[in-house]
């Protein structure tokens, strides 16, 4: 967050040219904006693979009646606000952009949370936290069927030849980090050949990995722990720095009121706490699924605008829907508003009704 406000404070200053110039730097062929989204990301995807396939096996996503009622929050969390932007944006340039108010950032929606302290239930926390691994594999997939441009057969089959032989070699019980991790990249490289994000495989290395039992002699939870700290500290800064070297036009106000910036806004504002009530009430009305302990439906509208705090994946699916720079920074714009207001008046509503549940 602090990176992001430091980033759009220089981008409007008097070094703006060089700071914006600078992230369009030649490395290898590549600007440094691509190896810090293509690149670095594939990273924080590879934690993110992790974490799921930790939730899947041993965690939240394991037990199928306890794991559906946030499956459910997430699917509604992610149908509605595309929902909402592709009605506002119907056959407009703007129409791709409908992924973009589906995403939950997990860290920034679980760091307001922990800022109502120890008033909040453990159960709160785990649910929001299966609720933004669900949503964060929704947009994964999102990605990776309908973000995809200039495909080639010939690159996704050789990926996909990595991607069984390192299947093939977990299975041999070969438990050494360094061959996933070299394999992993050609496979990157295959992928990006392909047209397909190369990011996804973040997500399909991280399933080749060996778990085992998940205990912390697993290669899996020894490269989780690895990642937490770089990931967290130096590659979501960087990816916050690159991609909120915002200019604000002097029609700034002007386009936050654009349908793309609207549907955005109002996608994750109000479509995310909707979609996940909607779908989370009709579970629950159906018997499909229970409340976690200390919660109420009350609950989730307060967890729902939360999970309205889309910023790094909305963010990077923006980059991916849109080819137009204008369109590109508007969205953005749209989404960081979206997330702050989300934050605030999420974090309002819980504690109010925190507040009144220990009164």
């Amino acid at each position: 967050m602090v990176c992001a406000a430091i980033s759009m404070v220089i981008s409007n200053s008097l070094v703006a040219e060089n700071y914006l110039q600078f992230w369009h730097t030649s490395i290898l062929m590549k600007p440094v904006e691509f190896w810090i989204n293509d690149g670095l990301m594939t990273i924080f995807f590879l934690q993110v693979g992790l974490e799921i396939e930790r939730e899947i096996f041993i965690g939240e996503l394991k037990d199928f009646r306890k794991s559906l009622l946030p499956v459910l929050a997430a699917i509604g969390g992610m149908i509605v606000p595309a929902a909402i932007h592709f009605i506002f944006n119907k056959g407009l340039p703007s129409q791709n952009g409908y992924g973009i108010p589906m995403a939950t950032d997990i860290a920034f929606s679980l760091g307001i949370l922990s800022l109502l302290g120890k008033r909040v239930p453990f159960s709160f926390k785990v649910f929001l936290t299966a609720l933004a691994i669900i949503d964060d594999l929704g947009a994964i997939l999102v990605i990776a069927l309908f973000y995809t441009s200039q495909f080639s057969f010939l690159y996704f089959g050789m990926a996909a030849l990595v991607f069984m032989a390192m299947l093939v070699i977990n299975q041999m019980n070969v438990l050494a980090i360094w061959i996933y991790l070299l394999l992993g990249c050609v496979m990157w490289f295959c992928m990006h050949r392909s047209g397909i994000h190369p990011t996804i495989t973040g997500v399909m290395l991280a399933f080749a990995i060996p778990f085992r039992s998940g205990d912390s002699e697993a290669p899996s939870t020894n490269l989780q722990q690895g990642l937490h700290w770089p990931v967290t500290f130096i590659i979501l800064p960087l990816f916050a720095l690159a991609n909120t070297a915002l200019v604000f036009p002097s029609t700034f106000i002007i386009d936050l009121f654009s349908v793309n910036s609207l549907g955005i806004m109002i996608g994750l504002l109000i479509g995310k706490p909707i979609g996940i009530l909607l779908f989370a009430g009709i579970g629950l009305w159906l018997g499909w699924c229970t409340l976690p302990a200390h919660m109420r439906l009350s609950h989730l509208s307060g967890i729902g605008l939360l999970a309205g705090i889309g910023f790094t994946m909305s963010i990077f699916i923006t980059l991916l829907a849109f080819n137009s720079g204008a369109l590109v920074d508007s969205s953005k714009i749209a989404v960081i508003i979206g997330s702050l207001f989300s934050g605030v008046i999420g974090f309002g509503a819980l504690r109010l009704l925190l507040n009144k549940a220990n009164n």
